[in-house]
């Protein structure tokens, strides 16, 4: 019997990411590679203000990327 695990936590906003803003997830990281210095809510508002993503999926993106590509 296999058991699929439900993905949790900020990536589990990445299929709806991909779909509502038609680009991959390394996409998004490689666009906050270039922001590696900001904090984490500049790097929000960012997000939200040049590529208007909403909130959530910003937070998401960033939150996952700082927990994955961050000192």
């Amino acid at each position: 019997m296999e058991s699929e695990e439900k993905v949790r936590g900020p990536a589990s906003y990445f299929p709806s990411i991909e779909k509502t803003y038609g680009k991959p997830v390394a996409h998004w990281v490689q666009i906050l590679d270039t922001l590696g210095d900001k904090k984490h809510m500049e790097q929000l508002a960012y997000l939200k203000s040049e590529h208007k993503i909403g909130h959530g999926h910003a937070n998401a993106l960033v939150a996952y990327y700082r927990a994955q590509f961050s000192g």
